[in-house]
């Protein structure tokens, strides 16, 4: 895995994309307004589905990261890809690495140490205003193993002005994982004084104080994959989209979808990004045509929408407006069955094999439920939570700062760049 150098331009912060063989969710949940009261998380009221799953990843008893304090794993060493033969020796090194050390997954940072971190350190200091001290926020950073790979890197490579004014904050909802951080982070002394670890929901916009108006980095490792998602509805190709609810069957276990009407805010929102509206009012010629055919063809329509990431882009172009973004994720995940467009993966471990759901609904705390993060939503999101793009903006409206994007396709990896 080559490490990203010299592809980015003086003005950009970069966004990186990953396999599913290398990457995986971090602890960043939402706050949800509803209250669960049993091990269904469902109670006498329907939810949207980002509350649902948002407990079912994220109750503080019975959901899937609760219930898993060995999530993410830990190499003793780092892996020596010199001595490896190709794609299949690496492949057949992690299934080992995997079954040896009986943990949910390694990230990115992890299996690549030091070089992943060495590389996004690399693109900030040939990026950022460094005539103004350097802050870097990361955001569900996991054991801290990427955080103390960039910090070595600046303690090696910048110039030492640079490295004695870092701040570097990590935003941690996990107070075992934010331990673990301080504990990584802290095998270099001189780490400890510009590092320092903040236990909180990155989501919850009270927690960030007054908006930091100075240059800074926000760093996202495999943090898009797990945040709730929203789906819509509707019962065939020129029908209304619905928000899609979940409910307890009376008198019974199971549960249910009900379709309301679009009123929630954030899904309101998504679906102005993404132009849905536009696309089914039926006034346009191609709407006419779709009409038609969908008259003699009917067929449900079913869509997911990274609510979770739009609420989390908000709060942070609201509490850091001047931010450069990184951040790495799924850009594909192979063989879903849950249906609907970005569907996620919902998967079991049972005996040490992986067991995929064919709904979300299956998802009880016993299961992950993440999902591949669409890049170019992602790019549109961000411009519309700057203040850049908003749809249907009166165009005499003032605007936030232009976002520059700049998309780089690999093997294994995209990168996928914002200003």
């Amino acid at each position: 895995m080559a490490i990203r150098r010299s592809v980015f331009p003086g003005y950009l912060s970069s966004l990186f994309h990953s396999s599913k063989v290398i990457s995986c969710g971090t602890l960043l949940p939402l706050q949800s307004s509803a209250s669960f009261s049993t091990h269904h998380f469902v109670g006498d009221t329907p939810i949207l589905v980002r509350d649902f799953i948002h407990a079912a990843l994220y109750d503080p008893k019975h959901g899937y990261f609760s219930q898993r304090s060995r999530s993410v794993g830990v190499l003793e060493s780092s892996i020596n890809f010199n001595k490896l033969g190709g794609q299949k020796a690496y492949m057949q090194l992690l299934d080992k690495v995997y079954k040896q050390n009986e943990v949910s997954w390694f990230t990115p940072a992890e299996l690549f140490k030091p070089w992943y971190a060495h590389g996004i350190a690399e693109s900030i200091l040939r990026t950022a205003n460094l005539s103004v001290p350097l802050k870097i926020y990361e955001i569900g950073g996991g054991s801290g193993t990427c955080a103390k790979g960039i910090m070595d890197y600046l303690k090696l490579n910048a110039p030492t002005r640079v490295y004695n004014s870092l701040t570097y904050i990590s935003i941690e909802i996990s107070s075992s994982l934010a331990k673990k951080q301080m504990e990584t982070v802290g095998a270099v002394q001189s780490h400890l004084s510009r590092f320092r670890v903040e236990c909180r929901d990155a989501a919850n916009r009270s927690g960030w104080g007054e908006a930091d108006q100075q240059p800074c980095w926000v760093i996202m490792l495999e943090v898009l994959d797990n945040l709730p998602h929203d789906i819509i509805y509707s019962r065939d190709q020129f029908s209304p989209w619905m928000e899609v609810w979940v409910e307890k069957q009376a008198e019974r276990s199971e549960l249910c979808e009900l379709y309301k009407p679009v009123e929630d805010q954030l899904i309101s929102s998504c679906m102005e990004i993404l132009d849905l509206e536009k696309e089914s009012d039926g006034r346009t010629s191609a709407s006419l045509v779709r009409n038609v055919w969908a008259k003699v063809f009917p067929k449900p329509r079913r869509c997911w929408l990274p609510t979770g990431c739009l609420k989390l882009l908000e709060v942070l172009h609201g509490a850091l407006p001047k931010m450069s973004l990184i951040a790495s994720d799924f850009s594909y995940l192979p063989d879903v069955t849950v249906p609907g467009e970005r569907a996620p993966l919902v998967s079991s471990k049972r005996d040490g094999k992986s067991f995929d759901h064919k709904s979300y609904m299956d998802a009880k705390g016993d299961a992950d439920i993440f999902f591949p993060t669409d890049f170019w939503l992602l790019e549109r999101m961000d411009h519309h939570c700057s203040g850049w793009l908003k749809p249907d903006q009166d165009k005499s409206s003032k605007k936030g700062k232009k976002r520059r994007t700049l998309t780089l396709d690999f093997v294994t990896t995209h990168c996928q760049v914002h200003d």
